[in-house]
């Protein structure tokens, strides 16, 4: 792994989770990226559509931009042990209401699901977050979800994300109600022993899912 201060417009950066390899998105994903896109339980959750090539062309830029200003670092998750296949997509959002938290953000394509891609990769990019920014006072990642999105839920719990908190619905943008997990650093990356405890959160956020 490298630090995300080495590659700041994500170019080389790259994690690897039991069989999976996490990269920055490319020009070449965008078939995969609108084949994934073109799935209605993909369209169910996430916030945005991606149904045209310059779509996927605006989508891939977004993903650039975040990296080179350093508020979000998307990953195309990708399976090495079929040649490379994508099979979802990971997002560490920064800066939250402080440096001490961000937030974490997943898809996963419809042909991947049940081979447990997302708490895989997810734990990979969790790993990298909290060592990647402890110096920045990284200590807390929040990940949220609809309420209605059950595999979401699974997730969370499976990769250490505790439900902390049920959000209120933001209608039109999110019609219902949702969940707030959170996942704190190990107690090493304090600077001691002493446990953190992190500011009242808002109930106003999103992610991928939500």
């Amino acid at each position: 792994m490298s630090g995300h201060g080495e590659t700041a417009a994500g170019a080389d950066l790259t994690l690897t989770a039991d069989g999976l390899l996490l990269r920055p998105w490319r020009e070449e994903d965008v078939p995969a990226l609108l084949k994934a896109y073109d799935d209605p339980v993909m369209r169910q959750w996430v916030r945005l559509p991606v149904s045209t090539p310059e779509e996927a062309a605006r989508w891939l830029e977004s993903q650039r931009a975040g990296w080179a200003s350093g508020t979000r670092f998307g990953f195309a998750v990708t399976d090495v042990s079929r040649g490379g296949e994508l099979v979802g997509n990971l997002a560490l959002k920064r800066p939250g209401p402080g440096p001490e938290r961000a937030e974490v953000g997943y898809w996963t394509a419809a042909w991947a699901r049940g081979r447990g891609v997302a708490p895989r990769a997810l734990e990979a990019l969790t790993a990298w977050a909290f060592a990647a920014f402890a110096e920045e006072g990284l200590v807390r990642l929040e990940l949220l979800h609809q309420v209605d999105n059950v595999a979401s839920c699974r997730v969370a719990e499976k990769s250490g994300y505790a439900f902390a908190e049920l959000l209120d619905a933001l209608p039109p943008e999110f019609p219902l109600d949702g969940h707030l997990h959170v996942r704190e650093a190990p107690s090493t990356a304090y600077g001691s022993g002493a446990a953190h405890r992190p500011p009242d959160v808002s109930p106003a956020g999103s992610s991928e899912s939500r």
